[in-house]
C-alpha cells in the first residue's frame, strides 16, 4: 500500500509539475503576445503623427527601433533609390539585400545574426523592404510591422496628393473669385477716370470750352475721388498678401481703446455725417495690448462697412467690455443694416467674399474683414458677428488685455 501511494503521489507530482509547467509556458507567452500588441499599437500611433512622405520615411525605423528595442532599422522603398535607416550604421541591413527581398517579395529570417528583412506588402503590391538587426523578434511581428509601416506610407502619400489636389482646387478658385473681384472694382474706377479725362482733353482742344469750371472741378473731383480708391484696392491687396506671408510687423503697447476709437472716426468723419455715432466706452477700462495703427486700422474698416450697409441716418453704435476673469477686452460695432444670414456669416470673414445681394450696391472687394480678421488673429483675440435679417449686425472682435 505504501508503494501504490509512493506511485500515486509521484505520478500526481509530475502530472502538476507539467502542468504547471505548461500554464506558466502559455502565461508568459500570453504576457509576450500582449506586450508586442501593444508595442504595435504604439508603433501605429507614431505613424499616424506625420502625414509628409518624406519626413515619415526619416522617422519610420527610429520609431521601429524605439519600438521594439532593436539595435537598427532600415526601409528601402521600389519607388526610391534611397535607404533610410535609423542611424549611421548598417549593422548587416545592407543596401543590397533590401532590394533583393524587394524584388522577391519573400522574408527572410537569420536568428544566428540577429537580421530580419520582410518586404513591405500592399495587398499582393511589394511597395518596399524592411530590414532589422539586434533582436529575435517573430515572423508574425514583422509581418505585422511591414504592414502597419506599408499602410502608412501609402495613408501619407495618398493624403499629400489629396492636399496637392485641394490647394490646385483651391489657388484655381482663389484665381477665379479674385480676377472676378478685381476686374470689376478696378474696371469701375478706372472707366470713371477715362471718362473724365477724355471729356476734359475733348473741351481742352475746343476754341471755347463748352465746359463751364464748375464742371471742370466736378470731373477733376471724379478723378481725385476714383485714383483715391483705385489707391486703396491696390493697398488692400498687397496688405492681404503681406499678412498671409506674415512679413506684417506687429508693435504691441498696453493702450487704452479710447483714443484709438477716437482716431478712426476722426478718419471717417466724412463718411459718418449722415449717421450719428453713439460711443460708449467706459471710463475705467482697462488698456489692451495692442499695435494702435493696426487695430485703427480694423474699427475703420468695421464703422466704414457699418456705414456703407446701413440706411441713411441710421446711427452706429460702438461699445466696449472687459468681462471679469476673461483677461480680454471686447469692442462691438452695431449698424442697422439689412443684416446677413445665418450661411454667410461664416464666409464674410474669406478673403474676396461678399454679401450675394450687396455686390452691385456697394462697392468693394470683399477683403477688408478678411484683413480684420488677420490683424486680430495676430493680436490673440478673435474676430466675430452676430446678426438678424431685417434688424442688422453686430461685429465684434477682442484683445487680450494689457
Amino acid at each position: 500500500q505504501n508503494w501504490i501511494a509512493l506511485f500515486a503521489f509521484l505520478v500526481t507530482a509530475v502530472t502538476a509539475s507539467q502542468l504547471s509547467e505548461r500554464a506558466r509556458r502559455e502565461a508568459r507567452s500570453a504576457i509576450e503576445r500582449r506586450q508586442e500588441v501593444e508595442r504595435l499599437y504604439g508603433f501605429s500611433q507614431l505613424l499616424l503623427s506625420s502625414d509628409n512622405p518624406a519626413e515619415l520615411l526619416n522617422l519610420i525605423p527610429r520609431y521601429i527601433v524605439e519600438s521594439f528595442a532593436i539595435r537598427s532599422a532600415a526601409i528601402s522603398l521600389s519607388s526610391r533609390s534611397d535607404v533610410y535607416r535609423s542611424g549611421p550604421n548598417i549593422d548587416g541591413l545592407e543596401t543590397r539585400d533590401l532590394q533583393l527581398i524587394c524584388l522577391r517579395g519573400e522574408p527572410r529570417i537569420d536568428p544566428a545574426n540577429q537580421l530580419g528583412f520582410m518586404p513591405l506588402r500592399m495587398g499582393t503590391r511589394v511597395v518596399g523592404s524592411l530590414g532589422v538587426s539586434g533582436s529575435a523578434l517573430s515572423r508574425q511581428t514583422l509581418e505585422a510591422i511591414g504592414s502597419l509601416v506599408a499602410i502608412s506610407i501609402e495613408r501619407a502619400g495618398a493624403v499629400e496628393k489629396l492636399s496637392r489636389a485641394e490647394a490646385a482646387r483651391e489657388s484655381e478658385q482663389l484665381r477665379s473669385v479674385l480676377l472676378d473681384s478685381v476686374t470689376h472694382e478696378f474696371r469701375s474706377p478706372l472707366t470713371a477716370i477715362k471718362a473724365s479725362v477724355t471729356t476734359l482733353l475733348g473741351s481742352a482742344g475746343q476754341a471755347s470750352s463748352s465746359h463751364s469750371p464748375e464742371e471742370q472741378q466736378e470731373l477733376l473731383t471724379i478723378i481725385n475721388e476714383e485714383s483715391d480708391r483705385l489707391n486703396r484696392l491696390i493697398g488692400e491687396a498687397a496688405e492681404m498678401a503681406q499678412l498671409d506671408a506674415n512679413k506684417v510687423e506687429f508693435r504691441f503697447a498696453s493702450t487704452p481703446i479710447a483714443p484709438v476709437v477716437e482716431e478712426a472716426l476722426e478718419e471717417l468723419k466724412q463718411l459718418l455725417l449722415r449717421h450719428p455715432v453713439d460711443v460708449r466706452i467706459p471710463a475705467g477700462l482697462p488698456p489692451a495690448r495692442m499695435d494702435p495703427p493696426h487695430i485703427r486700422e480694423v474699427l475703420v474698416h468695421l464703422v466704414e462697412n457699418a456705414a456703407k450697409y446701413s440706411p441713411a441716418d441710421a446711427p452706429i453704435r460702438i461699445t466696449a467690455e472687459a468681462k471679469d476673469g476673461d483677461q480680454m477686452l471686447t469692442i462691438n460695432i452695431a449698424d442697422r443694416g439689412p443684416g446677413i444670414d445665418d450661411f454667410e456669416q461664416s464666409l464674410v470673414f474669406e478673403k474676396f467674399y461678399r454679401g450675394r445681394n450687396q455686390r452691385v450696391q456697394v462697392h468693394g472687394t470683399g477683403m477688408g474683414l478678411a484683413i480684420c480678421k488677420a490683424i486680430v488673429e495676430a493680436h490673440g483675440g478673435r474676430l466675430g458677428v452676430t446678426s438678424q435679417l431685417g434688424h442688422g449686425s453686430v461685429f465684434y472682435f477682442s484683445l487680450p488685455l494689457g
